[in-house]
């Protein structure tokens, strides 16, 4: 009996001891099916069919209205602004750490396709994305498994 008393009283220690000492961990992130967004499906939608309406509009670097022409940020300020009342950063480099990262199988309509510190549009659903590419072009929609963007390795972005 005299040697089970130290024993329970060891383990009755350690336990006193290390519910003291144990920490509380934050909660797992949410899946990404869940990422929040402040954009309704509405919103989204609307985002998307006012990119559409722009195929067309003049490329000028800098440019940020349709009169003026687009370059590719100004586009996508002009229609988050627009459609969201979302004023997203004016650079590409900005851009590319705006919102919350998605994967690929998350895509929704109005999220950011991003290429590197280079270039950006608006995904418009099916693989399909608007964007004002250069000099002397046009906006347009392009397939983002077409020969050219499947190779310029795309990251996507939810504001």
């Amino acid at each position: 009996m005299r040697a089970i008393l130290p024993c329970l009283a060891c383990a009755a220690a350690l336990l006193v001891l290390g519910g003291c000492s144990s920490t509380r961990l934050p909660p797992p992130p949410p899946p990404a099916s869940s990422m929040y967004s402040p954009l309704s499906d509405t919103q989204a939608h609307d985002l998307a069919i006012h990119a559409l309406g722009l195929v067309g509009t003049p490329y000028r670097y800098g440019g940020n209205t349709p009169d003026g022409g687009f370059d590719c940020s100004g586009l996508i300020g002009y229609v988050y602004k627009n459609n969201a009342g979302i004023a997203p950063p004016r650079t590409v480099a900005q851009l590319a750490g705006f919102g919350q990262r998605v994967d690929a199988e998350q895509l929704r309509t109005g999220d950011l396709v991003v290429f590197g510190t280079s270039h950006a549009g608006i995904y418009v659903g099916e693989g399909r994305f608007v964007h004002a590419p250069s000099t002397g072009g046009t906006v347009r929609m392009d397939h983002l498994q077409s020969r050219h963007w499947v190779r310029q390795n795309a990251s996507f972005r939810r504001p």
